[in-house]
């Protein structure tokens, strides 16, 4: 499907964004780990997150969805059933590296499949870990899915320490660490996302340089009620796009504001950005509270390498901020973007071209400089949602008659990302 976007003149009003999604997938495991009910409200309803919902389905929970929450029946410790087919993770690799770590420790084999886009993603990072701790696992040659798990004897508890700054591996590792009587610990150089840390409760020991997170039998989780707060990387395509727009004024409520996820408002507001924190709070443990965002003149400043895992989903949307702000954008030590839906470093710099935008591409980054040249360009998003979506932001921005290629990729994080410009546009588009 090809999404023509139309120039918007500002955006004005208020949002309540749909739930973090990587909240929402550990609150359906968590969940379903449980022995008992648990209710997830405001889950994100995306492609990602049903992907969790319908593999847990496959495992034996019983699972009620609407729009907006979810009430699960969790099997308890060792209660999870064999499948009768693979499970398949869609485009998630969450879905398929975390559940990985609680499929390590079953009495049963399972394969995991998922879609073209997932299958050329790397999974023995994840398989690597989960092999020290007693498992058996096997990918295909390239080391990507399909990925069975087979019954092992027995797991063991670990030490591990992770070379790669990744929540997922982190989480997989923890997650099998739960069906043990010893601890497991992680050890992280690199901060990043810690909402399964957050979630379960698990002991967290801060040093110089360097955390250890610690998970056993004593952190299995317990039936609750979560409550998600809104995305933060939804958000921040609509952070971007007020910032742009001359005289709009945007207010996004009930956003997630943890630590470990807050990094692009940190930038955007150095950068120049009128972005006010207001009515900030906790629910389930998470920071959250609302953005009031003005337009601003943004300028480009250097962006650490500390901060990268912090901003990591960002960075396309805000690769597009870097090029409407003054002075050149660079972004670097972010090779990791190469292993994401697309690689993101090529898809960016591909769409740039054809844009006529000045760049230089590096193996972990790229830079740009200059004003989009090139008018009625199709921008290709190589079935990748933040791709899309970013280069949306673009287009509402520049107009120029940009159109984005298979725009349906969105619905793998928010399927109602255009309904909801339309809300708050000044100029609706179709």
């Amino acid at each position: 499907m090809i999404e023509k976007i139309e120039k918007i003149n500002s955006v004005n009003g208020e949002l309540t964004l749909p739930g973090d999604k990587s909240i929402s997938h550990r609150a359906v495991m968590f969940s379903a780990m449980a022995n008992g009910k648990s209710t997830v409200k405001n889950y994100l309803n995306s492609e990602d997150v049903n992907s969790t919902i319908d593999c847990f389905r496959k495992l034996g929970c019983n699972i009620v969805q609407t729009e907006t929450d979810l009430t699960i029946d969790g099997k308890g410790f060792g209660g999870f059933t064999e499948p009768i087919s693979n499970l398949d993770a869609g485009n998630s690799g969450t879905t398929t590296r975390l559940i990985s770590g609680i499929l390590a420790a079953q009495n049963f084999d399972t394969t995991i499949i998922g879609d073209v886009s997932l299958s050329k993603r790397p999974m023995k990072r994840v398989a690597d870990p989960l092999l020290q701790m007693g498992a058996r696992i096997e990918t295909n040659d390239a080391g990507t899915l399909p990925m069975t798990i087979f019954t092992s004897e027995e797991l063991k508890a670990i030490e591990y320490d992770m070379q790669i700054a990744s929540a997922q591996i982190k989480g997989a590792v923890l997650l099998a660490g739960l069906h043990m009587d010893e601890e497991t610990v992680v050890v992280e150089h690199s901060r990043t996302r810690n909402h399964t840390e957050t979630l379960l409760g698990l002991k967290v020991e801060e040093f110089e340089g360097y955390r250890k997170i610690y998970s056993s039998k004593k952190n299995y989780p317990k039936p609750k009620e979560y409550i998600v707060p809104s995305d933060i990387s939804t958000s921040a395509f609509f952070i971007v796009l007020a910032l742009n727009l001359e005289d709009s004024e945007l207010l996004l409520k009930d956003v997630l504001l943890n630590e470990t996820r807050n990094g692009i408002i940190k930038i955007l507001q150095q950068m120049g950005g009128k972005i006010k924190i207001e009515n900030a709070r906790e629910s389930s443990g998470e920071k959250i509270g609302d953005l009031r965002i003005f337009s601003s003149k943004l300028r480009n400043i250097e962006i650490s390498k500390a901060i990268i895992p912090n901003i990591i989903d960002e960075i396309p949307i805000l690769s597009i901020a870097g090029l409407f702000a003054e002075g050149k954008y660079a972004i670097r030590n972010a090779k990791e973007l190469r292993f994401k839906e697309s690689d993101r470093i090529d898809a960016m710099c591909s769409n740039f071209r054809k844009l006529g935008v000045e760049y230089t591409e590096y193996d972990d980054g790229f830079t740009i400089d200059g004003n989009v040249i090139n008018e009625n360009i199709l921008i290709e998003s190589f079935d990748d949602h933040r791709i899309a979506m970013a280069f949306t932001i673009l287009g509402m921005i520049v107009g120029k008659g940009i159109s984005v290629n298979n725009f349906e990729s969105v619905a793998v994080s928010n399927p109602e990302f255009i309904k909801q410009v339309n809300v708050i546009s000044v100029k609706k588009i179709t």
